[in-house]
């Protein structure tokens, strides 16, 4: 997605955007009610169990939740090293895609033969979250609102068109749109057309689906330890022993949920790096507001450019918006004090204003970061160790919130020793290509961001560096 156009129009708002963010929190949207839940205790001693989960992120929980559902007599523990959802999986924006390849373009140059059934997959998979969300009255504000994804620069029109014919060959349902069509759906001055998606994707609220799914699980017979750090893995014959911070447990298999964070498999590390991602919330928008906007069909929104804006309705009526700028510092770092970025939020709400002039005055009540585990196809990837007794998944480059219950199926699949449909996927059975240690891994993503921000500058035209990396089947998503 680019940036609404440049030039005077978005210095114009440098004030507006600096008003709007004074006094604005830290904390997500999501993680700020008097509603969070009270933290579950930490391990305290050893536990033997049959499935030990590592994670409570989204991944973790959903493998929780499937694992117990599967085999309820089957012993089930949750280690989160800090606090539920605490991460990835309550910082994001919200959107629960179909999509299990990082969209239709870059699932098609990587498994053309295999996208019928990836489509298939990540359609039944979204189904399956809605059905468990509404089985177990998880109050996560699910709302299968579609996907607009908008062109605000003349080259996106033509991708959008070649995306809307691609889509069309393989049976998706897509609706291709001009300028008064999209802007007749939600009303901004950047929109030259469009590509609505209406059954490809779900809003929600990440932490009270992570917090929906931690209640679903327990209510199982799962056991769930927050403030409990797994320190290190050892093969132990028939059973893999975790070591953490307040104690041991033993576990016949081990499901990895870690994102962006250091693997316990070390030989994994070098698959995934964390790149910082920054949003803001705006304060309830109210009926006048919201009126002058339209958006009456509440879609997730993301525009078509390399460097992308995503965007959604709250259930109160918030503006999330986010994105576009992906910051990645030396050496992998995930420090706290990235999780905060005043360039990056001044950027964001002037592109928000640019993007919606009718919300000038609208406050800006919380802005955040937080890290994407990124790996070089966008998708995510399984590893397995240990003779088998231990499986991981990574790298969902931002579509963990759709994807995570997917992954933890194969996971456990490959767990189980399952031969699935699943399984087979060339998807499931092949890594992508690791990254380079630094400081080349630095400079080669500082390299490529500075040529995709140069391809949004330029109509769409990829440089030497980023067709190679292209015909490498190579990436840094923005």
């Amino acid at each position: 997605m680019s940036t609404p156009k440049a030039g005077p129009g978005e210095s114009a708002w440098a004030g507006a955007a600096a008003a709007a963010l004074a006094g604005a929190s830290g904390v997500p949207v999501w993680l700020d009610t008097p509603d969070r839940p009270a933290r579950r205790t930490p391990l305290d001693g050893d536990l033997v169990v049959d499935l030990a989960v590592v994670g409570g992120g989204l991944t973790g929980l959903w493998g929780a939740v499937l694992a117990a559902e599967e085999a309820p007599a089957r012993t089930v523990a949750v280690l989160e090293g800090a606090d539920l959802g605490w991460a990835a999986s309550g910082r994001n924006g919200g959107f629960c895609a179909a999509s299990l390849t990082h969209g239709l373009s870059n699932g098609v140059s990587r498994w053309p033969d295999e996208m019928p059934t990836l489509l298939r997959m990540g359609s039944e998979n979204l189904d399956a979250i809605e059905d468990t969300v509404a089985r177990h009255g998880i109050d996560c504000a699910f709302t299968r609102s579609g996907e607009l994804t908008v062109a605000v620069a003349d080259w996106q029109l033509t991708e959008l068109a070649e995306l809307s014919e691609q889509a069309r060959g393989l049976g998706e349902k897509v609706e291709l749109l001009d300028a008064e069509q999209v802007r007749a759906l939600v009303d901004s001055p950047t929109y030259l057309g469009g590509l609505r998606e209406p059954d490809s994707m779900a809003v929600l609220d990440p932490a009270r689906l992570v917090w929906g799914l931690a209640d679903v699980a327990e209510r199982a017979g799962v056991t769930i330890h927050e403030r409990t750090r797994v320190t290190g893995l050892h093969d132990e014959g028939d059973r893999v022993r975790l070591d953490t911070t307040s104690g041991r447990v033993r576990a016949r298999h081990v499901l990895l949920g870690t994102n962006a964070f250091p693997s316990p498999l070390h030989r994994l590390r070098s698959y995934v790096v964390p790149v910082w991602d920054h949003v803001l919330a705006t304060e309830p928008l109210g009926p006048d507001r919201l009126a002058a906007i339209g958006w009456a069909g509440r879609e997730g929104i993301g525009d078509a450019g390399n460097q992308f804006h995503y965007y959604r309705l709250t259930a109160d009526d918030r503006l999330v918006f986010g994105g576009y700028d992906a910051l990645y510092y030396f050496g992998s770092d995930l420090a706290a004090r990235r999780r905060r970025s005043a360039a990056t939020e001044q950027l964001l709400a002037e592109h928000l204003f640019a993007t919606f002039p009718q919300l000038e005055g609208t406050r800006i009540t919380h802005t955040w970061g937080g890290a994407i585990d990124t790996c070089t196809r966008f998708t995510a990837f399984w590893a397995q160790a240990m003779g088998g007794k231990v499986a991981a998944v990574q790298g969902y480059t931002g579509l963990g919130v759709g994807a995570s219950r997917f992954g933890a199926q194969v996971a456990l699949d490959l767990l189980d020793g399952i031969d699935s449909p699943r399984t087979r996927l060339e998807m499931v059975r092949r890594r992508p290509v690791p990254f380079p240690p630094e400081p080349v891994r630095w400079a080669g993503i500082q390299l490529t961001r500075r040529s995709i921000a140069r391809a949004d500058a330029s109509g769409g035209r990829r440089d030497l560096w980023l067709r190679t990396l292209d015909r490498l089947g190579l990436g840094f998503d923005s």
